[in-house]
């Protein structure tokens, strides 16, 4: 499968870095020197100092035989143009970035007419994700499966004294499976010898009602209280998201921006919305505007420390849901440390939804932990599929990879050694970044996806 990515920006790197630990031949295409020589360096991928929009240069990598083209620069115009012409000059699907607002209502035209497979907005998505979170009653971040049925949560272990220092197999959580724990910023997927840290965060899968027992047993549920008030610091481009669709749902949106011209633009996009021009930082002004009546509050700036900062100083005045934006995936470990309810990474999202989209076929989701730490991918099994018909400790699973849930004629169990997977199962893979290369033969989707379509192609032009 050969893979081009234009941009070779944050997203770019992103992409290429969740990519490369596939079969797939990957070329990186950007104009700026100094980003491809950090990207040739960490990954084995090929690079080109070149324009996406030179029809030359996409002829001299002979575009016409690649089976994806994603662009990811900063231009949406750019984007737009490079998916246009790699799509006319023969190259099989197309993956565009554009995330301005002024074409959100017109995606779907352009899309059709420029030869667009697939549009990627990685601000919408994170906007969607908060709005997600914000609509849930738990005070934790939970990652739903198989229809809503099965849910996985981030949970800090130091919220039940009496889990640390035990091993696993003793704790009390009947139906459920603590599928991985992050140590230091580092995840690892645990056995039932596996000891608990004080610190330690562990994600924790099962069906719906055994978390909402586990959770009330934490007393990490929220109080019978829907989210109504909502305080943004941040008025880019994702608060501007965040806002519009908030506002849909009929609750109260505050934002404060600092920069007087974005808010004139927002007080004219946003009529329902309360938009005060003013120093997110300045604690004073919080306040004045109210923070400790809020229901929730969202720190979206450009700054991840201020992001973290504000956040935390809301937790701190009584806002029951914080969630913060960050963007480096260096501040992993230090995040679930600090004791943010949820922070969101932008790339990760978006490297998600396109894992999604190229695997295609059966695949329903993605997700990346902790930076691409971990990928939890939720799969529907075909009746061709390897796994299929066979216990699981006959399928030689690697150590790096786990299935944490399935879901079977709608009734969800955790899978033990004996379980076997039937077909039309939906089932929850947790996978560390060493097995990616198996996960794809154990797990490759059967005929119909974009991935066996592309897997297929290439395997014919080897």
């Amino acid at each position: 499968m050969k893979i081009l990515i234009v941009g070779a920006g944050k997203l770019g790197y992103k992409i290429a870095s969740a990519i490369s630990t596939t079969s797939a031949d990957i070329t990186v295409v950007d104009n700026d020197a100094e980003v491809l020589d950090k990207v040739r360096e960490h990954l084995d991928v090929l690079t080109i100092k070149a324009s996406g929009v030179q029809i030359e240069a996409l002829q001299n990598i002979n575009i016409g035989t690649f089976d994806l083209a994603i662009a990811v620069t900063d231009s949406d115009e750019t984007n737009i143009i490079v998916c246009s012409l790699a799509k006319k000059l023969g190259c099989k699907k197309t993956i565009a970035r554009i995330r301005g607002p002024e074409y959100s209502q017109q995606k779907s035209f352009l899309m059709s007419i420029m030869g667009i497979d697939y549009a990627v907005n990685p601000e919408l998505a994170t906007a969607n994700e908060i709005i997600r979170y914000l609509l849930r009653g738990y005070t934790f971040y939970a990652e739903d499966f198989a229809e809503g049925k099965v849910l996985m949560i981030d949970f800090n272990a130091s919220n039940i004294k009496d889990f640390i220092g035990k091993k696993l197999k003793e704790l009390d959580i009947s139906g459920l499976l603590v599928a991985a724990i992050s140590r230091n910023g580092e995840v690892i997927i645990p056995h039932g010898e596996s000891q608990i840290l004080d610190g330690d965060v562990l994600y924790i899968i099962g069906n719906r009602d055994s978390i909402n027992q586990f959770s009330k047993k934490c007393k990490t549920s929220l109080p019978a209280k829907y989210v109504k008030k909502v305080m943004i610091l941040g008025g880019g481009k994702i608060g501007y998201y965040l806002a519009e669709n908030l506002i849909r749902l009929g609750m109260q949106v505050k934002i404060i921006e600092q920069d007087k011209s974005r808010c004139e633009y927002l007080s004219e996009k946003l009529e329902n919305a309360l938009v005060i021009c003013g120093d997110g930082s300045d604690l004073t002004l919080l306040e004045e505007e109210g923070i400790n009546i809020m229901d929730a509050f969202v720190g979206v700036t450009g700054y991840d420390e201020e992001n973290l900062l504000m956040t935390l100083m809301a937790k701190r005045l009584g806002v029951k849901k914080a969630v913060a934006k960050v963007s480096k995936s260096s501040y992993a470990h230090i995040i679930e440390r600090l004791g943010v309810d949820v922070a969101l990474n932008p790339l990760d999202i978006t490297a998600s939804d396109i894992l999604r989209f190229i695997r295609g076929g059966r695949t329903v989701s993605v997700s990346l932990l902790l930076g691409g730490q971990a990928e939890v991918t939720e799969i529907i099994a075909d009746e061709d599929m390897p796994i299929v018909g066979k216990r699981i400790a006959d399928l030689g699973l690697p150590k790096g990879i786990i299935i944490g849930a399935v879901s079977h004629k709608g009734k969800v169990f955790i899978p033990n050694g004996n379980s076997v997977i039937y077909p039309g199962d939906r089932f929850v893979v947790l996978c560390l970044p060493s097995a990616f290369l198996a996960l794809e033969a154990f797990f490759k989707p059967s005929k119909g996806g974009l991935f066996s379509e592309l897997w297929n192609h290439s395997k014919g032009n080897r």
